[in-house]
C-alpha cells in the first residue's frame, strides 16, 4: 500500500502532462482572438507622445475612420512593419500609432531613426490601453470606423497587402 503512495504524484504528473499534451495538440495557434470587432473602441484617454497631454481615443474616432497601430520600440516585427505604415503616410487614411508598454523616449528615438508615420503618436507606458483592446502582443492594427466602432483587428507585421485591405475598411 505504501509503495502506490510513492507513484501517487509521479501518476499525476503524467496524467496532468497527457492533459496539456492532448490539449496542445488540438489547439489551433493561429486562430486570434477578435473579441472587440463590432464594438466601440474603449474609453482610455492617453498622453501624446508630443505634448503629453492626455487624448481620448472616442474622441478621436469622433474625427473619422482611423488605424490604431501598437508598436514598441523594442518589438523586431514593428521595426519590419515600419516601412509598410509609412506607406500609408501620403493615403487618405488616418493611423494613430500607440507606444506599448515604451519609454517616451525609447519611442521618439525609434520614429526618429525610422521615420514618423503616425498622425498622432500616444503612449500607453503601462499598458493599460492594451489591456483594455485586448493586445496579444506587438504590432497589432485595429480598423476604427466613423461611429467609433471596432471593425477589424490585424495581429502581427502588416503586408502591403494587409495595409491596402484595412485602409480600404477605414473609408
Amino acid at each position: 500500500m505504501n509503495r502506490w503512495l510513492a507513484f501517487a504524484p509521479l501518476a499525476i504528473l503524467v496524467a496532468l502532462g497527457l492533459l496539456f499534451g492532448l490539449y496542445a495538440l488540438n489547439r489551433n495557434p493561429q486562430v486570434q482572438p477578435q473579441a472587440l470587432v463590432g464594438q466601440p473602441v474603449p474609453t482610455v484617454d492617453l498622453p501624446t507622445l508630443a505634448q503629453g497631454q492626455p487624448v481620448s481615443l472616442r474622441a478621436m474616432a469622433a474625427e473619422g475612420p482611423m488605424l490604431v497601430n501598437f508598436f514598441a520600440s523594442w518589438c523586431a516585427p514593428c521595426e519590419i512593419e515600419h516601412p509598410v505604415l509609412m506607406g500609408l503616410k501620403g493615403q487618405p487614411v488616418r493611423v494613430v500609432g500607440i507606444a506599448y508598454k515604451d519609454a517616451p523616449q525609447n519611442t521618439q528615438a525609434f520614429l526618429t531613426r525610422l521615420g514618423d508615420p503616425f498622425a498622432e503618436v500616444l503612449v500607453d507606458r503601462d499598458g493599460r490601453a492594451g489591456v483594455e483592446f485586448g493586445v496579444t502582443g506587438v504590432p497589432e492594427t485595429y480598423v476604427v470606423g466613423r461611429d467609433g466602432l471596432i471593425l477589424a483587428k490585424h495581429t502581427g507585421p502588416l503586408t502591403d497587402a494587409d495595409a491596402r485591405r484595412l485602409a480600404g475598411l477605414a473609408r
